[in-house]
């Protein structure tokens, strides 16, 4: 896990997203790749023509080029190893073209008042169309601890076990472990299973298990992960049984209220 995949664009989640790459490419040695999107022009009617989707675009260039130089300031500083590639079009599209070769992806959590960009909708058409695991993080982030406490939200389905599994460099820099699963009867893989993996690769995870059929899901996962004082929470996208319905549920809820930032497969 060594190439961190960064979103640069100009808005308000834009530092809470930069200090968490910096912070991972930091404690991972790894290498961060910005990638740099200036989105097509959106409007509504065809009033302007070619014209305006012309001026439009020049006005989005203008102003990411005066973000670019703010932004390469900050990455030189961090000392870190890095480089920079430029975009043109829709955001998703952008960062899933770039991922072929990143281990992680740094996106926000919610961050969908207008103007552009919704970024929910970009993190999950990146989650499920880019198959690697995203670091979703609420826009009022200023780090990333990954050396702090590691919760993982475990429902015993392969999208949980493929982010455990591709996060386990991450996971070992964790000072603890946790294991939480709400039962809910639709588990594939126990957790002790994944304790008995991760402590294969040096990670001592204790395991929680709830039984509680009356609150959601992602409540008790919120509720576990405030008490524990956890840094992050691991988890796949959820989907079978009372936690998901369709492509939304937990997962929905946990990119649009969580306080915590989210590391998150498919």
């Amino acid at each position: 896990m060594k190439n961190i995949l960064l979103l640069v664009h100009d808005d308000d989640g834009q530092f809470a997203r930069l200090h968490t790459a910096i912070d991972l490419t930091r404690a991972l040695d790894g290498h961060l790749i910005c990638i740099d999107v200036t989105p097509s022009p959106v409007y509504a009617g065809n009033a302007y023509g070619g014209l305006g989707a012309s001026v439009l675009l020049n006005d989005e260039r203008e102003n990411e080029a005066r973000n670019k130089a703010r932004m390469k300031e900050r990455v030189a500083g961090a000392n870190i190893s890095w480089s920079w590639e430029d975009a043109t079009g829709d955001f998703a599209q952008c960062v899933i073209d770039a991922s072929n070769l990143a281990d992680l992806i740094v996106l926000n959590r919610a961050l969908d008042d207008y103007p552009l960009p919704d970024m929910r909708t970009i993190t999950s058409r990146v989650l499920m169309h880019a198959r690697k695991p995203i670091v979703a993080v609420p826009e009022e982030v200023e780090s990333f601890n990954a050396k702090g406490r590691a919760i993982i939200a475990w429902d015993g389905q392969e999208s949980v076990a493929a982010t455990m599994r591709a996060c386990v460099p991450l996971l070992q820099l964790a000072s603890d472990v946790e294991i939480f699963m709400v039962r809910d009867g639709a588990a594939k893989i126990e957790p002790e299973e994944a304790a008995a993996y991760l402590a294969r690769h040096g990670i001592h995870a204790n395991v929680k298990i709830v039984e509680d059929g009356v609150h959601h899901a992602d409540v008790l996962i919120e509720n576990a992960a405030r008490h524990w004082r956890a840094e992050y929470i691991l988890m796949g996208a959820y989907s079978h049984g009372r936690l998901m319905e369709a492509f939304g549920g937990v997962t929905k809820r946990m990119l649009s209220n969580c306080k915590l930032p989210l590391v998150i497969g498919h």
